[in-house]
C-alpha cells in the first residue's frame, strides 16, 4: 500500500511544482465541461423554436353549400392559421410556394386545392368524394424540418376534420330535433283520442246491459242511453280531430324517413373515417419498427394516435346507440341492425384494445425505455383486424346494410299509416255509432217495438268500436312514442359539438422537464465524462519511468491510478455543477446528480485507464471503438427500440446504457429500484476491469514493450 499511495503523492507533487503540468492538468479539468455545455445549450430548446420555421401556404379554395348552409373550410384553416403560432405559416400564391420550397425558402408547402369545400360537403350525397391537401416537402435542406412540417400539416388535417363534422352533425341533429319538437306539441291529441275510444269500448258491456233490461226497465235503460249519448259526442268530435292529426303523423314519418336517408351516408363517412384511423395505426407501428425517428415526432405521432382513437372509440359508440334505437323502434322480433351492431361493438372494443397498447407504448417511451416487441406486434394486429372489420361494413353497406336501415324507417312508417287508417275508419263509424245511441233513445220512447231494431244494429257498432281499440294496441306494439320522441328531439348543437370531439386529452406528466436541453444533460454529461477520460490517457502517461524496478505492476496500476481518478472527479464536478448552475439545466435532485456524476467518472476512468494501462496505444483504440459503440447503442438520443437489430443486441451491455439511466433519475426525480439495478450494473463493469487490469497487465505488458519497440522502427509510431 505505501508504494501505491508514493506514486500518488509523487505525480501530485510533480503537477504543483511544474507550472506547465499543472496548466495542462487544470485544461485537461476544463475540457469536458465545454463539450458538455456547448452540446447541451446548443440543444436547449430546438423545439420551441419552431415558429421560425417558414412554411407557405396557399389558398384555392372556391367554397360550397352544405344543405343550404355556405362553407369556405379553406377560409377557416386560414384564419385558423394566422393564430396558430407554433410555425411560421407564410400565406402565398401557389407558384410562389413552390419555387420557394424548390429554392429552401419555405421547408414545406400546404396548398388547399379549388374543389376543397366542395368534396367535403358531399359528406350528406350518395356520391362521397375525400378533400385532399397537397404537401410538398423540401427533405434535402434539414434532416428534422420536414418531421416538423409534416407534424404541422396533420395537425391542419386533424382541425378540418373536427370542424367538419360537427357542421354536418349539427346538420342531422338540428332536422331530427325538429321532427321531433313537433310530435312533442301534438303528443296530448295522440293520448286523448287514444283514451277516448278504449273509454267506448269498456261501455260496450253496458250498452249490451241497458238493450237487454230495455224490455223490463225502460226507465233505467234511458238513463244508461243518456249517458252514453253525452259520451258519443265527444268522442266524434275526438275521432275527427285524430284524423286531422294522422295526416300530420304521415308528414312527420315521410320527413323522419328523410332525415335517416340523410343520416345513411353520415354513417358510411364515420365508418370511412374510422377505416382512416385504423390505417393511421398501421402506419404507426411501422414507425414504432422503424429506425432513426425523431423522438419528437415519435411522441407527437403517439399522441395523435390517441386522439384519433379516443375520437373512434366515441364515434362507434355514438354509432352503436344510434343503431340500437332504431332497432328498437322496428316490431318486436325483427332485429334488422343486430348484426351490424354487433360488428360495430367489436370494432369498438379492437378500437379501446388499441388505445391501451398505444397508451403503454407512449408511458414506455417517455420514460426512455423500449416498449416489447410483443406490444408492437399486439397494436399491428388489432389495427389490421379493425380494418379488415371496417373494409367489411364499408363493402356491404351500400347493399345490405343501409337497405336494414331503411327497412327499419319503412315499418315505423307503415305504422303511421296504420294509424291513419284506423282514425280514418273511426271517423267514418263514429256517425253510425252515434245515430245507434240516438235510435236507441227513440226506440225506448217508442216502446219495446223499436227495440227488437235497436237489438239487430248494435252487435255491427260493437265490433266496429272493438276493431278500432285493438288497431291502436297493436300499433303500440310496434313502438314506443315517447321513446321516439326522445330519439328525435335534441339539442343539434351541443350533439354535433359532441361527436366532433368526444373526448378532450387531459394530460398527466409524470416527471416533468420543461426544456429539451436538461431532458439531454444526462447524455451529454455521460458522453463527456468518458471523452475526459479519454483527454487523459491521451495526454498522461499511465506508467511510472521513475524507479520503474522498485515497483511491481499492480504498484503501478493502482498508483497512477490514483492521480488520474483524482483529475476525473474533478472533471465531474465542473461537468455536474456547470449543468446545474452555470446552464440552469433542470435537475429534480442536484445533490445526486453531482454524486452519481462522481461514480460515472470514477467507473469510466477506471475502464479506460485499464485498457489502456494493459494495452498501451491499442487500449485506447478500444476505447474510442466502444465511445462509437455506445454512442448508437445506449439510447441517449433515440429511443433504442427504433435502433437496428444489432445495437438492440449489445445495448444492455455497455456502460452508457446504466450510466445514462441513473443521471436520467437524478434528473427527473429519483426511483431507488432503478439506480440500485444501474449502481450494480456499473459495479459489475468496474469488477470486471480489476480483474484484467491486475491478471493481465504484467503479462501483456511484457510483450507490449517488444512489440512498440518494433513499431517505433518504421519511424511512423511514437
Amino acid at each position: 500500500m505505501s508504494h501505491i499511495l508514493s506514486i500518488y503523492a509523487k505525480d501530485l507533487r510533480h503537477i504543483l511544482r511544474n507550472s506547465a503540468a499543472a496548466i495542462i492538468i487544470i485544461g485537461l479539468a476544463c475540457l469536458p465541461s465545454l463539450y458538455a455545455w456547448f452540446n447541451i445549450k446548443a440543444s436547449w430548446d430546438p423545439y420551441g423554436q419552431t415558429s421560425s420555421l417558414a412554411i407557405a401556404v396557399v389558398n384555392n379554395d372556391e367554397g360550397a353549400e352544405l344543405r343550404g348552409t355556405p362553407i369556405r373550410v379553406g377560409d377557416e384553416i386560414i384564419a385558423s392559421l394566422k393564430e396558430n403560432k407554433k410555425i411560421g405559416w407564410v400565406f402565398v400564391d401557389e407558384k410562389n410556394a413552390l419555387a420557394g420550397v424548390k429554392h429552401g425558402e419555405y421547408y414545406a408547402s400546404i396548398t388547399i386545392p379549388v374543389d376543397f369545400s366542395a368534396k367535403m360537403a358531399t359528406v350528406l350525397s350518395d356520391n362521397l368524394q375525400q378533400a385532399e391537401l397537397d404537401y410538398a416537402v423540401n427533405e434535402k435542406i434539414n434532416a428534422v424540418s420536414p418531421k416538423i412540417a409534416q407534424k404541422g400539416a396533420s395537425g391542419i388535417i386533424e382541425e378540418v376534420r373536427s370542424s367538419f363534422v360537427k357542421t354536418a352533425n349539427e346538420t342531422i341533429f338540428r332536422i331530427f330535433n325538429q321532427i321531433g319538437i313537433e310530435l312533442e306539441e301534438n303528443r296530448p291529441a295522440i293520448e286523448q283520442v287514444r283514451s277516448t275510444v278504449f273509454k267506448l269500448e269498456a261501455l260496450i258491456p253496458k250498452i249490451n246491459e241497458a238493450v237487454a233490461l230495455a224490455s223490463t226497465d225502460l226507465d233505467k235503460s234511458k238513463k244508461i242511453v243518456a249517458s252514453v249519448q253525452t259520451e258519443l259526442p265527444k268522442a266524434a268530435k275526438l275521432a275527427k280531430e285524430g284524423e286531422a292529426f294522422t295526416k300530420q303523423l304521415g308528414s312527420f314519418f315521410d320527413q323522419s324517413t328523410a332525415a335517416l336517408d340523410t343520416a345513411g351516408p353520415l354513417i358510411k363517412q364515420d365508418l370511412q373515417l374510422l377505416l382512416q384511423t385504423a390505417g393511421a395505426i398501421e402506419e404507426l407501428t411501422s414507425i414504432l419498427q422503424g429506425a432513426d425517428v425523431d423522438p419528437e415526432t415519435l411522441l407527437a405521432a403517439l399522441v395523435l394516435a390517441e386522439k384519433r382513437l379516443t375520437s373512434a372509440v366515441s364515434v362507434t359508440g355514438g354509432t352503436i346507440k344510434l343503431l340500437e334505437r332504431l332497432n328498437e323502434s322496428a316490431s318486436t322480433g325483427s332485429k334488422l341492425l343486430t348484426p351490424t351492431i354487433d360488428r360495430l361493438k367489436q370494432i369498438n372494443t379492437r378500437f379501446g384494445q388499441q388505445l391501451a397498447v398505444v397508451q403503454q407504448i407512449h408511458a414506455a417511451i417517455k420514460k426512455g425505455e423500449q416498449p416489447p416487441a410483443a406490444l408492437i406486434d399486439r397494436l399491428n394486429t388489432l389495427s389490421v383486424e379493425t380494418s379488415a372489420m371496417l373494409n367489411d361494413l364499408l363493402s356491404r353497406y351500400d347493399s345490405d346494410i343501409l337497405p336494414r336501415i331503411q327497412q327499419v324507417v319503412g315499418k315505423a312508417k307503415q305504422a303511421a299509416a296504420d294509424a291513419q287508417s284506423i282514425l280514418a275508419a273511426a271517423n267514418k263509424n263514429m256517425p253510425s255509432a252515434l245515430q245507434i245511441v240516438n235510435d236507441a233513445a227513440k226506440g225506448l220512447e217508442t216502446g219495446s217495438k223499436e227495440l227488437a231494431k235497436i237489438k239487430q244494429n248494435l252487435p255491427a257498432a260493437e265490433q266496429r268500436v272493438k276493431d278500432f281499440a285493438q288497431r291502436i294496441r297493436d300499433l303500440e306494439k310496434e313502438g314506443n312514442l315517447n321513446e321516439l320522441v326522445d330519439l328525435l328531439k335534441n339539442d343539434a348543437e351541443r350533439e354535433g359539438a359532441f361527436f366532433a370531439e368526444p373526448v378532450v386529452l387531459k394530460e398527466n406528466r409524470l416527471y416533468p422537464i420543461p426544456n429539451y436541453g436538461s431532458a439531454m444533460s444526462p447524455f451529454f454529461t455521460t458522453l463527456s465524462l468518458w471523452v475526459g477520460a479519454l483527454l487523459l490517457v491521451s495526454l498522461l502517461s499511465v506508467d511510472v519511468h521513475d524507479d520503474e524496478n522498485k515497483y511491481r505492476s499492480y504498484h503501478i496500476y493502482f498508483g497512477r491510478f490514483l492521480t488520474f481518478l483524482t483529475i476525473a472527479l474533478l472533471q465531474s464536478v465542473l461537468v455536474t455543477a456547470g449543468d446545474i448552475w452555470l446552464l440552469q439545466a433542470y435537475v429534480a435532485d442536484k445533490a445526486w446528480f453531482i454524486l452519481f456524476g462522481l461514480v460515472l467518472s470514477a467507473v469510466f476512468m477506471l475502464i479506460v485507464y485499464t485498457l489502456v494501462s494493459v494495452f498501451g496505444n491499442v487500449g485506447k483504440a478500444m476505447a474510442i471503438v466502444l465511445l462509437v459503440l455506445q454512442l448508437a447503442g445506449s439510447g441517449g438520443t433515440f429511443p433504442i427500440q427504433v435502433t437496428p437489430p444489432f445495437f438492440q443486441a449489445i445495448h444492455p451491455f455497455l456502460p452508457f446504457t446504466y450510466a445514462i439511466s441513473m443521471m436520467r433519475e437524478a434528473v427527473g426525480g429519483i426511483l431507488w429500484d432503478i439506480v440500485v439495478r444501474d449502481l450494480i450494473a456499473l459495479a459489475v463493469f468496474s469488477g470486471a476491469a480489476l480483474v484484467m487490469g491486475l491478471a493481465l497487465k504484467k503479462w501483456i505488458n511484457r510483450y507490449a514493450v517488444k512489440m512498440l519497440e518494433k513499431a517505433k522502427q518504421s519511424g511512423l509510431i511514437h
